[in-house]
């Protein structure tokens, strides 16, 4: 029986900015700025809120004169707060025109993202594709070939139809509309080959909005190319709904082994933080033992025996804690994103469940005495208790960590994020 994640399958790696993509090299999260990149600041400090939120590639919108002029000083700016993160540039429609108007965006650009429905109409997009994949070629930059459901190529789309209808048996409409996407992000990846974009500087996605058709146009790609693949579901939409999607379609790839780069496209609540896509990113990849970025905090649903609310006010706490503690430990410490914590809220499971995690608290449920033991790799170090528990806890925790993972020495070159 499987019990982990397929192995992923050999593909092309390519190099974003330092960043690796593909091939034997972990999966890498995206995210993308919602600022209008015309504001230079504001940009520029949202991609440092994405990149400190653990975003290893973070995509800027490039969709008139004023925007594509600030790119390179959102670039510099970044370089002056320390945060080499690649900056992907998102072309739609006029992609050709800005890349040849301002080549200091083009050179400040990490990647390109380019949609071929969107590059132009009938005679045209051949020579504005061709404009951009010369300029991708003239700077070195690698190419994202996205191909997305609402912004299929119409005139592709027209003729596979009617190639369909003179079919003897015609295929489903749908069924035509799915290979219209992967024929036009295909196609183009050949075409770009064609015109010398390098083969190793490639990467294809093919965009969907509902879970079983991105499994479904993922499986197909996957098996038709050994290009880098980014999965996301496209409009997965708010809050929950937009999670539960987002997850159920890309875990189920990666469980398969396919896919290279995720982003979670969630709309952000009114006030919401845009870093939530990078966290659910970095949680959906670590929860299946992909990656490592942070401590998780496993912690008991609660029940009539726990009719506190104190665990669960401590379980947010203390991941929130972790969370602020990780960019320092992660200069200071090898192999802390890996520690596991429980905050559990009554005997039943709680000294179980804790003694399996690296550090588990077990909190008083109803009726129980007001006492909480602790344990640290199975064993029972120190029982804490009164107003001071959560504060008490927490510096159990910054022991152990000093204790159990060895230091980093000056120097010492940090290798990806995450690992």
């Amino acid at each position: 029986m499987q019990t982990g994640p397929a192995q992923r399958r050999a593909s092309v790696a390519v190099n974003v900015g330092g960043v690796m993509v593909g091939g034997e090299h972990p999966v890498v999260v995206q995210s993308m700025t919602n600022t209008d990149t015309a504001d230079e600041v504001g940009t520029a400090i949202q991609v440092a809120e994405l990149a400190r939120a653990g975003s290893e590639i973070v995509r800027i919108t490039v969709d008139r004169e004023d925007a594509a002029a600030a790119v390179p000083g959102i670039r510099k700016r970044l370089d002056e707060m320390g945060l080499r993160v690649p900056l992907v540039g998102d072309f739609h429609f006029n992609g050709h025109k800005l890349l040849s108007r301002f080549p200091d965006c083009a050179a400040a650009l990490d990647k390109f993202r380019i949609n071929p429905g969107n590059v132009g109409r009938g005679a045209r997009r051949d020579g504005q594709f061709a404009e951009m994949i010369r300029i991708a070629v003239e700077h070195d930059k690698p190419v994202r070939i996205g191909v997305n459901w609402g912004s299929l190529d119409q005139d592709l789309m027209a003729r596979m139809m009617d190639e369909n209808a003179s079919r003897q048996r015609p295929l489903d409409a749908r069924d035509v509309m799915m290979e219209a996407l992967i024929t036009s992000a295909l196609d183009s990846a050949v075409r770009a080959e064609e015109l010398g974009l390098g083969h190793d500087r490639i990467l294809i996605s093919c965009k969907m909005s509902g879970v079983q058709d991105l499994i479904r146009i993922y499986r197909d790609l996957a098996a038709r190319c050994d290009y880098p693949l980014h999965l996301g579901l496209t409009e997965a939409g708010m809050g929950s709904k937009g999670i539960v999607a987002s997850s159920a379609a890309i875990g189920v790839l990666l469980q398969q082994g396919i896919g290279d780069t995720i982003r979670i496209s969630l709309t952000p609540e009114p006030g919401a933080p845009r870093t939530q896509e990078v966290v659910v990113a970095q949680e959906l990849l670590q929860t299946m033992g992909l990656r490592a970025f942070t401590p998780l905090v496993a912690a008991c649903p609660g029940c009539g025996r726990t009719t506190s609310t104190l665990f669960q006010e401590l379980a947010g706490e203390i991941q929130q804690f972790v969370r602020e503690r990780m960019p320092s430990w992660r200069q200071s410490y090898q192999g802390v994103e890996d520690m596991s914590l429980a905050v559990m809220g009554c005997v039943v499971n709680g000294p179980g469940e804790s003694k399996h995690a690296n550090i588990g608290i077990s909190l008083p449920g109803t009726g129980e005495r007001p006492v909480a033991p602790v344990y640290e790799d199975g064993e029972k170090t120190v029982t804490l208790k009164g107003e001071n528990l959560a504060a008490d806890f927490k510096a159990v925790i910054e022991r152990y960590v000093e204790r159990r993972y060895p230091p980093l020495h000056a120097g010492t070159e940090q290798r990806q994020t995450g690992g």
